[in-house]
């Protein structure tokens, strides 16, 4: 469903599962939730949606079509996008209480986990119909061209199909993308990782993949990415200094996929920079105005939250003090240090906070 102008890093798994079977010769459709996004998918959730307008809606489909274009190829029929707005928004109201709702058992229904979880906190009747539209789109999809997702919505609609066409329809689902602690990947303390390079910059997402933890990376890289089989197998061996090497090829498959073989290569060569000199020239930038210096210089939790680095002056202080903050890879610790102004001349400095936060900051 497009409820945001970009996709992320937990819709890898479906997009590359496409891209797979297309290479193997199938013709994958991809499904856009133009119609379902009017309701929201309440699976996961504490609360209800917010209500989107049809035309940011729209918006978004049109964002998620380009981005699908990098993975898919889509020229000369060879794959499907299709948005559920085509058959959902004109359906007749009193036409599905009579031919799907009767279907449908709210028993069975109220036994999902998608619903279960919200009973106690409140579940709108707007929700409620969302299996239901899902089903729905299995049903469209099968008498159309094929499939759909979501382990309910799917048993929904070939229920549907069943009892409406008098078919067997079957479905594949595919895991999540976890870590080796059972968490969700793609996500970061600023939230998700995604594929637009205006959310997440091709630097912050190839630092995201080289980050990996070392019991995450040959998962990913035999999942992610598209390498020969026999050559990942090798790596299953690899360990200490070798995880590196196979966290940046990783980190370097992926951000030439998302974002372009050109991004991949200048985020590589700007992280090796940034490691083995201190110094990267595409990492996220941040410039300073006159405005933001006093006496020819500039404090430290001033360009600390001049940067974007912290949200306040009180967290740039204790990130200081707690010895997480370093410029040009010397580490800050006295929350006085002021910067003059001729250091940000040029290529500017590095400002790091923790491990993995950097910006470079210029005038």
């Amino acid at each position: 469903d497009p409820t945001a102008d970009s996709l992320h890093v937990g819709h890898f798994m479906a997009l590359c599962l496409m891209k797979r079977l297309q290479m193997a010769g199938n013709k994958p459709i991809a499904l856009i939730g133009g119609g379902t996004a009017m309701i929201g998918d309440p699976s996961g959730r504490t609360d209800m949606r917010q209500m989107m307008t049809k035309e940011t809606i729209q918006h978004n489909v049109d964002c998620f079509k380009k981005q699908m274009s990098k993975f898919i190829d889509f020229s000369e029929d060879k794959a499907l996008l299709v948005n559920n707005a085509d058959w959902l928004l004109d359906l007749n109201y009193v036409d599905v209480l009579r031919d799907v709702g009767a279907c449908f058992s709210v028993n069975n229904m109220l036994r999902a986990e998608c619903y279960k979880q919200r009973m106690e906190k409140g579940l709108s009747f707007l929700e409620f119909n969302y299996m239901i539209m899902q089903s729905y789109d299995f049903y469209a999809l099968y008498q159309k061209f094929g499939g759909d997702d979501q382990w309910s919505n799917m048993l929904g609609g070939t229920e549907l199909i069943r009892r409406k066409l008098g078919k067997d329809a079957y479905a594949m689902t595919i895991t999540l993308l976890l870590n080796s602690e059972g968490k969700k990947m793609g996500k970061t303390q600023k939230g998700a990782v995604w594929l637009d390079p205006n959310k997440t910059s091709p630097f912050e997402f190839y630092q995201y993949w080289r980050n990996v933890a070392d019991a995450d990376v040959l998962k990913c890289i035999r999942m992610l990415t598209f390498l020969p089989l026999e050559e990942i197998d090798k790596m299953d061996s690899w360990e200490g200094s070798q995880l590196n090497q196979a966290k940046e090829i990783l980190a370097y498959e992926l951000t030439k996929l998302v974002h372009g073989e050109e991004e991949a290569v200048k985020a590589q060569e700007s992280a090796r920079a940034l490691f083995s000199k201190g110094v990267a020239a595409d990492m996220p930038s941040v410039t300073l105005t006159a405005d933001d210096f006093k006496d020819g210089a500039i404090d430290i939790v001033s360009v600390l939250v001049k940067s974007g680095l912290v949200t306040s002056r009180n967290e740039g202080r204790r990130a200081v003090e707690q010895g997480g903050v370093a410029v040009d890879g010397e580490k800050i610790t006295d929350v006085q240090i002021t910067i003059p102004e001729e250091k940000f001349d040029g290529e500017g400095v590095v400002v790091r906070r923790g491990k993995k936060n950097f910006r470079k900051v210029s005038k």
